[in-house]
């Protein structure tokens, strides 16, 4: 273990053996540092945060209560390889932020850099890489592998989608789902809540057979047009076809339901 002769830890935190806390870092109540963590100088987890995984965080950061920093990755995947987290200089991580390690397949780094804002209850995935004074509103997230570069805002309740590149400068507006690339300086806005289609990548991973598969789509096309309403369409596929997938669609859309459905367009 290596902690700073300046640095101040509460008697009620936990600082595992083989942690590094830099001068003047302050460790408050109730936090727990794990055996991998350094913590640069002037960082100040403020109480009941969890820094653990071989995590770095630079100096002059603000941490604030129930943040979890440096956790194994929401990846099914992932397997217990070493993985990292870097996280920059002046960086201000509020309530509830989680932000994780990164992943063999994505190469093992997830990176933050300076100056950023992380908003409450915002989420960072294994193998993100974001620049410099990024902000995150609160409850925005960013999912795995994708790229934010410098100066790029998400509004809060926003979602970034896997593999997505955002450029510098960009903003997206609040409650949107980013779900392409974003041009340097660009604006996206809007929700996108429409049903396009069927998840077919899901399906064929699953190992539906291609004969159901090829009777989803053309039991979708068929809700999505023809006589009557929506239901009426629906239940009529439960007379006309015999696939158990169908058959699924089938029984949701005419089980009891409080609200309405998004439709095929």
């Amino acid at each position: 273990m290596s902690i700073a002769q300046s640095a101040v830890i509460h008697p009620m935190a936990l600082v595992e053996e083989g942690a590094e806390i830099g001068e003047g870092a302050k460790i408050g109540p109730f936090c727990t540092v794990g055996p991998n963590v350094k913590i640069g100088a002037r960082t100040e987890l403020r109480s009941h945060v969890v820094v653990t995984g071989r995590t770095t965080i630079g100096e002059d950061c603000e941490i604030f209560p129930f943040a979890s920093i440096g956790e194994i990755p929401q990846d099914l995947k992932f397997g217990g390889e070493d993985s990292t987290l870097q996280i920059g200089d002046r960086n201000r991580i509020r309530e509830g932020v989680t932000m994780n390690t990164g992943t063999e397949g994505g190469g093992g780094v997830t990176k933050i850099g300076d100056d950023g804002l992380f908003m409450a209850n915002c989420h960072v995935a294994h193998d993100v890489h974001i620049g410099n004074r990024v902000i995150l509103v609160n409850n925005a997230s960013v999912a795995g592998h994708c790229i934010i570069d410098d100066n790029v805002i998400v509004g809060g309740l926003s979602g970034v989608h896997q593999f997505v590149r955002i450029g510098k400068g960009a903003i997206i507006g609040a409650v949107s789902m980013v779900t392409n690339d974003v041009i340097p300086y660009g604006l996206v806005q809007a929700p996108r809540g429409h049903l396009h289609g069927l998840n077919l990548v899901g399906l064929k991973r699953k190992g539906v057979s291609r004969a159901d598969i090829t009777a989803l789509r053309a039991a979708y096309q068929m809700m999505a047009q023809g006589e009557g309403t929506f239901q009426d369409r629906t239940r009529r596929l439960g007379e006309e076809s015999d696939s158990e997938y169908v058959q699924d669609i089938v029984a949701f859309v005419t089980g009891s339901s409080d609200r309405s459905f998004l439709t095929p367009e």
